[in-house]
């Protein structure tokens, strides 16, 4: 389990720097084929649209090809995608190559994120958050090396990094043993998947509703956190009236709070219970979020920033605990569909946050966040009442059930 769950964390390590390179070396990609930033979009989009297809067709690879296999399949595809990037080919071949790179890192999020969610138990909540630590690192680290690449006339060299980490962890995952996880990985029709499958009979009546607040919950939270990730510089540009790179430390901020408060998301959620962990951290976040436009200082938004990151830190993982929890024998189907929702925001809320930026103020554009966030908050608080009600799953927290 302990060999599993280090190679899970430097694979979800990968992805974080999968997820983020693009954009780190954007302008000079644009440059170098000559290209406008609505052909960026595109690009980032169609590799978006690879990564919705990965996580959720993840569950239907699994059952042809078996865990393992279905890893394989990931970073296989990854390791092409990022090769063909590194050769900087034609740009239709660059369009053609992002689908499959987004493929491979969504199908990876989504099962380890499973395995995790499936075997780990009574520690998932703490498993889970180291994962998502590392994804947080890869996130954070990712645009410091594209930086320093640029400075240094290598920006190129950003691809070929990739393929060189993707072909590793292909032979990781190809060659290491992983002890009694070795069954479990090489399965391809457990009797814990006939059980999900016999859940998935059972819950609709009483599930769907539970499973339709947490989708949209994901929708929000997702989007809401990649519209703070991308306009967060420009709005203490317009707001503080600080400079660009004042701006973009605000980011930076952001991702060293996200990857500080992962250390603690799962530790805390075990000991006040997934909902009421959720509950703290999500109004917690409202609050700051709310509190952001009023900053008129530089410090003290940087203050606000590094708050909003410690309380934001856990909320996607200890929200898909918290899902499978209450929906028990769904694991696999359930985080697919959990992380293909928060895909689906994390592209098309930024849209939306980019035209009310171009048509009002930063300040309104952060309240309109913020008043999304008491959308998705309000989904929780459904989600957690409806779950108590129906008795679903085998209590919203691990304390609830003793």
């Amino acid at each position: 389990m302990k060999v599993f769950l280090w190679i899970g964390c430097f694979s979800y390590l990968l992805i974080g720097l999968a997820h983020v390179v693009m954009g780190s070396v954007l302008e000079e990609l644009l440059q170098h084929f000559h290209r406008d930033y609505s052909d960026g979009g595109q690009l980032i989009f169609a590799q978006f649209a690879g990564f919705l297809v990965g996580v959720l067709t993840a569950p239907l690879w699994s059952k042809r090809l078996g865990r393992r296999g279905l890893l394989l399949l990931a970073f296989g595809t990854l390791t092409v995608g990022e090769a063909v990037y590194s050769f900087l080919p034609s740009w239709n071949w660059m369009m053609a190559a992002a689908p499959v790179a987004g493929f491979g890192f969504g199908t990876v999020e989504a099962a380890i994120g499973a395995l995790v969610m499936e075997y780990f138990k009574e520690n998932k909540a703490i498993a889970m958050s180291r994962l998502e630590v590392f994804f947080g690192i890869g996130a954070f680290v990712m645009p410091l090396t594209g930086s320093l690449l640029i400075s240094m006339g290598a920006w190129k060299m950003s691809f070929p990094i990739l393929t060189v980490l993707s072909l590793a962890m292909l032979l990781l995952w190809s060659f290491t043993s992983f002890g009694s996880m070795n069954a479990v990985l090489a399965r391809r029709d457990t009797s814990q998947e006939a059980a999900s499958s016999q859940t998935y009979e059972r819950t609709p009546r009483r599930g769907l509703p539970i499973l339709a607040f947490m989708l949209v919950f994901f929708v929000l939270y997702v989007g809401i956190e990649m519209s703070l990730v991308n306009f967060l510089p420009s709005v203490l540009i317009e707001h503080i009236g600080t400079n660009s790179a004042f701006g973009t430390l605000g980011v930076t901020f952001f991702w060293m709070a996200m990857v500080i408060g992962r250390f603690f998301s799962g530790i805390l959620a075990q000991k006040w219970g997934y909902g009421r962990y959720l509950v703290i951290t999500g109004f917690g976040s409202l609050l700051f979020l709310a509190i952001l436009p009023v900053m008129t200082g530089l410090a003290g938004s940087y203050i606000i920033i590094l708050l909003l990151g410690l309380l934001m830190a856990g909320i996607f993982a200890m929200a898909l605990v918290f899902t499978t929890h209450v929906l028990p024998g769904t694991e696999e189907r359930t985080t697919s569909l959990l992380i293909a929702a928060g895909g689906l925001g994390g592209a098309l809320l930024p849209l939306l946050t980019g035209e009310i930026m171009d048509r009002y103020r930063s300040v309104f554009t952060i309240w309109t966040l913020a008043a999304l966030m008491a959308v998705m908050m309000a989904m929780l608080l459904y989600a957690i009442r409806y779950s108590r009600r129906a008795h679903l799953g085998v209590a919203v927290c691990p304390t609830e059930a003793r």
